[in-house]
């Protein structure tokens, strides 16, 4: 499938947000409820696209927002979520929304994006490494686990943006950090 700027549009309805929740069937993407899904369409409604293929099924979304200080250096993108269907992966098509956001960041003067990604996934892992993330730091405990398991660290994974000319933004942490502790 060849992608074009056609198949991609921002979200403007609370039907597509139902439908991008519907469409987390892999057990790695974090679902979340309705109401933080329009929190984000509200406030950050450039950061929530979505592709379409012609037939208009969902091929996949990426959510996120700008946050953090500019004064510290720290105003940045985050990746709150990315999806792709699994009969439209291995297309490119998680690069490309990533890339989507990047240049969202880019434009609002962001230093860096960053994301939290599962330590036991490594498949995402190794893409964000080939797009260009590295590990900042480990956070212990960082997702909340279900049926009596122990709670899973995460990583934070980030990619300096043009902004930020000497990577200051990338450089790992020495040691772990708690949810508790990030900012």
């Amino acid at each position: 499938m060849r992608l074009s700027s056609r198949v991609w549009r921002c979200i403007a309805t609370g039907p597509m947000v139902l439908e991008v929740r519907v469409s987390n069937l892999d057990p790695l993407t974090e679902t979340y409820g309705i109401p933080f899904y329009l929190q984000y369409l509200a406030h950050w409604p450039e950061y929530f696209i979505v592709a379409e293929a012609p037939g208009g099924e969902l091929m996949g979304y990426i959510m996120g927002k700008a946050e953090g200080s500019v004064a510290r250096e720290e105003w940045h993108g985050h990746v709150t979520a990315l999806s792709v269907a699994p009969e439209f992966r291995r297309l490119g098509l998680a690069a490309k929304l990533m890339e989507l956001l990047e240049e969202i960041s880019e434009r609002k003067g962001g230093f860096f994006v960053d994301l939290f990604v599962r330590v036991s996934n490594q498949v995402a892992v190794n893409m964000y490494k080939q797009l260009g993330y590295s590990v900042y730091r480990t956070v212990i405990e960082y997702y909340s686990a279900s049926n009596g398991e122990p709670d899973e660290d995460a990583y934070d994974m980030r990619k300096a943006l043009s902004r930020d000319t000497e990577k200051k933004s990338i450089i790992p942490l020495p040691h772990p950090v708690r949810p508790e502790d990030i900012e």
